[in-house]
């Protein structure tokens, strides 16, 4: 199992090179293919995955994601409404064949997974993007391997019993200062490639912390979901991990933190 893990890990993490690297249109549709998946996960939780709900779910990304790439929508608001708007007609006019956690459900999935997920192509767009958007693998995968790290060696107060009874306090602060560390170090061997000095490093490793926390959010609300719902993993794509949302939980969190803290205190 471990090397399994290991093995699909390390094909992950050439995968993310690769796609982050080159940037641009093979990122932008990448990340919409990994939405599909991770939306398709999801709905099928509320069996809406082939069904009329699902579908207008995934129109839905597809519409975002092209809005991305050609601005064609001068105000977000008419994405919101008019998905809303949509999803509503779908209620209606198939009345009684969805329940209305199904809509509320597929709604949801399209902001929780596509939209977020959207960041980190958007951070990679930014005048730095191209090393600014390390952070948020930095503050969300790198937490975690700290955090477990740290957990396993001192932790022995519960940060959420009932929930993750195996996360601790003491591996929640090791991921944060982990994650603040690894952007340290990160930042002074790229600071020059960069054009940045010493100060902007420091601000960055702040926003991997800031971005640390809300990750732990992340992978907490994934696993609520699945706690409430009964289910182990959300799917079986990525051997030894699971699915793309058990993979992504917190980079889905952590992609619109690190897009909105850098575009307003490091991006020039």
């Amino acid at each position: 199992m471990f090397k399994t893990r290991l093995l699909s890990g390390i094909v992950l993490v050439i995968a993310a090179l690769v796609l982050i690297i080159t940037g641009g249109n093979l990122l932008l549709v990448s990340t919409l293919l990994i939405s599909y998946i991770g939306m398709f996960e999801l709905y099928r939780i509320f069996h809406i995955e082939k069904e009329l709900p699902g579908m207008v779910g995934y129109l839905a990304a597809t519409v975002y994601y092209c809005n991305l790439k050609f601005g064609f929508l001068p105000d977000l608001m008419m994405f919101v409404l008019g998905l809303l708007i949509l999803l509503m007609f779908v209620y209606v006019f198939t009345y009684p064949k969805y329940k209305t956690e199904q809509l509320l459900a597929a709604f949801f999935g399209v902001f929780y997974v596509a939209v977020m997920l959207s960041y980190v192509y958007q951070t990679r767009m930014l005048s730095m993007g191209a090393y600014i958007v390390w952070l948020i693998f930095l503050c969300s995968w790198g937490c975690d391997t700290c955090a477990y790290c740290v957990g396993v060696l001192i932790g022995k107060h519960k940060m959420s019993p009932k929930l993750s009874p195996k996360k601790s306090v003491e591996g929640a602060v090791g991921g944060v200062v982990g994650a603040a560390l690894l952007t340290i170090l990160y930042g002074m061997v790229f600071k020059n490639a960069m054009g940045v000095g010493n100060t902007e490093v420091y601000i960055m490793a702040a926003i991997s912390a800031v971005g640390a926390l809300v990750s732990m959010v992340g992978d907490l609300t994934a696993s609520a979901i699945k706690r409430n719902y009964d289910i182990k993993d959300y799917g079986k794509l990525i051997p030894g991990h699971g699915g793309i949302l058990d993979r992504f939980d917190s980079v889905i969190f952590t992609a619109p933190m690190i897009y909105f803290l850098a575009a307003n205190f490091i991006v020039l």
